[in-house]
């Protein structure tokens, strides 16, 4: 892990003294700040995640607009950062631009809509809206089956929030078949040493 903290911070500061050299931002240098943002918060180190996404955010503004594909993922992923420190109504404006960006410039069954609404559906479950919940979950397992097959690992995922929404309303007879499938997906997948399918478990 340590070696690839190092690989992209590295990679930062190749392209930060080219950006110097070009007097200008550099999306690739955004794409790594975005990496290494990410890194940081799967390692717990929260307090250097926001800058490093809001620089980000900043240079693919700059640089390409806010309609660009990188744009809304960039933004999803600082939306996901502040739905998991518990920022609701930080996360929302994110999540739902970010979605619109992906609607009008993909198109509506994009796979990356579909993950958008997994993110959004998150969102309002942790909020306790349970039926906005449900709908963008059903919409985003739908969209996922289409256009990736019914057995890919963001199927599972799917799934698996769906299941944990109806598991925190007790419907426990609604939220059983789709954890097994989940499982079953992931196994078939993934394998079973892989910690998405012990997470399934």
């Amino acid at each position: 892990m340590k070696l690839f903290t190092a690989i992209i911070e590295r990679d930062i500061d190749t392209n930060f003294y080219s950006e110097k050299q070009l007097e200008e931002n550099n999306s690739n240098v955004a794409t790594s700040l975005n990496n290494l943002a990410n890194l940081y918060n799967d390692q717990g180190k929260y307090s250097e995640v926001e800058p490093l996404y809001l620089r980000s955010i900043s240079i693919i503004e700059k640089q390409l607009g806010e309609e660009h594909p990188l744009f809304s993922s960039s933004i999803d992923n600082l939306a996901n950062f502040y739905n998991y420190q518990g920022k609701y109504s930080e996360a929302e404006p994110l999540y739902i631009r970010s979605l619109s960006i992906r609607e009008k410039y993909l198109n509506l069954e994009h796979p990356d809509v579909a993950n958008s609404l997994n993110n959004l559906a998150s969102l309002y479950r942790n909020q306790k809206k349970y039926n906005e919940a449900e709908s963008l979950y059903l919409r985003s397992i739908v969209i996922g089956e289409k256009q990736l097959g019914n057995d890919h690992p963001y199927i599972a995922s799917y799934l698996g929030n769906l299941a944990k929404l109806y598991d925190y309303q007790k419907k426990y007879s609604e939220a059983e078949p789709l954890f097994l499938r989940a499982l079953s997906i992931r196994k078939k997948r993934l394998g079973a040493d892989h910690s998405k399918f012990a997470e399934s478990l």
